[in-house]
């Protein structure tokens, strides 16, 4: 008999993925049936064929899944039982006893290994430029459905539900004092951890902050006119939302079941997660083409493997059904009152004004931007996401 004891144990967790596994993969990338080429010059329909067919070839005989296997051993991982679902999570602790625990949420087309580039920096300062005082003990858990964490086999687990997992497993670890950190989803569900308050979160810091006004929000998503009186710099931020199009979130938002063939083909699973934003799908093209900007083309396979392994790229889509149901706004005021970092990236999906931030969160400790990075910060640019970190919660500490 399983007792909630049982249930609520830190069990510690080893990546092992069997060999016979690895050579089916390079089977079915070997067996691709591939399309005509785009009939244009540039990527406006989507991955071009160069592109995915030079990240397939490289993914057959020259990739190390082995390596980023190792990688993900070298750090302590485990698995407890949150709601009824396994939560998967690295779990770091630095040498230095004051460090500020740190819970980092990821996104989609994301994973922990988005995030892997902080660990080191964040735990072990003295070594990467800062002091002992900026130390953090990293906590990064899987998002329920992806990764080693439980694929939900019932509806409701939207951001909300994921925001008061994730401060469960933050008081579950023994933490009283903490703060939050994300990107993607993962700045959604640090934005509902604000918002519900849980003891101990002292503060959040969000790449992709949650900004927008109703009002504005609303005629984003509808085409409606814009209001009157915005700024140009609201002005522009607005029309970055409506040049994304977000056909995938469409698509994931309202039909995620029908998604077979991403745990079916792995070539076709590879060009869907590439093709998130259109800055983001030219940068990691760039990186396949062997002109690295901050992630490399084994970076790109490290995190779309880990898709494969683990069968998730259809568990994954559905937090955007959820979302669809919940009716949560992806870039929208959420209510946060407690202190909030906000660090804005160029090629983020939006650069948030400071006018909206300073309103969205009227308790904003720190506000920057930043010269260069995208919409997957904390895997392209670390050194510029350990700084803002170390910054933002100085204060707080």
């Amino acid at each position: 008999m399983t007792t909630m004891t049982d249930k609520k144990a830190i069990r510690p967790f080893h990546v092992n993925i069997a060999e016979e596994e690895l050579i089916e993969l390079r089977r079915r990338i070997n067996a691709t049936r591939w399309p005509e080429k785009e009939t244009v010059t540039d990527q406006s329909q989507g991955v071009q064929l160069e592109t995915i067919q030079k990240l397939a070839h490289y993914w057959a005989n020259e990739y190390d899944w082995r390596k980023m296997e190792a990688k993900l051993n070298s750090y302590p991982n485990y698995i407890t039982e949150i709601d009824d679902l396994d939560i998967h999570f690295i779990h770091v602790r630095s040498k230095h006893e004051d460090a500020l625990p740190l819970i980092i949420a990821h996104g989609w087309p994301g994973s922990i290994i988005e995030q892997m580039k902080l660990i080191e920096p964040l735990t072990n300062p003295t070594a990467y430029g800062g002091s002992a005082s900026d130390a953090f003990h990293v906590v990064i858990p899987s998002m329920p459905g992806y990764g080693f964490s439980g694929k939900p086999t019932t509806t409701g687990w939207n951001p909300k539900r994921i925001a008061s997992a994730y401060s469960e497993l933050m008081t579950r670890l023994g933490y009283t004092k903490y703060a939050a950190q994300g990107g993607d989803w993962g700045a959604i569900v640090v934005d509902f951890m604000g918002v519900q308050e849980p003891e101990g979160l002292i503060g959040i810091h969000t790449n992709m902050a949650g900004v927008i006004p109703p009002e504005v929000d609303a005629a984003i998503w509808t085409g409606n006119p814009l209001p009157s009186g915005l700024s140009d710099e609201e002005k522009k931020a607005a029309a970055q939302v409506g040049e994304n199009k977000f056909a995938f979130a469409a698509i994931l938002g309202t039909r995620p079941q029908t998604m077979t063939g991403l745990v079916d083909s792995p070539v076709g699973l590879a060009a869907f997660l590439l093709d998130h934003d259109w800055k983001s799908l030219a940068m990691k093209s760039r990186s396949i083409a062997g002109i690295e900007e901050g992630i490399t083309i084994d970076d790109i396979l490290d995190n779309i493997s880990l898709f494969w392994f683990t069968n998730t790229g259809v568990s994954t889509s559905r937090i955007y059904w959820e979302n669809t149901v919940a009716g949560i706004s992806f870039f929208g005021v959420k209510g946060v009152k407690i202190p909030v970092a906000v660090s804005v990236f160029p090629d983020e999906l939006y650069e948030a004004p400071k006018s909206w931030a300073e309103k969205a969160y009227p308790n904003l400790i720190h506000y920057n931007k930043l010269p260069k990075g995208g919409h997957f910060a904390a895997w392209e640019q670390p050194e510029h996401i350990t700084s803002e970190l170390r910054t933002a919660f100085k204060k707080l500490r």
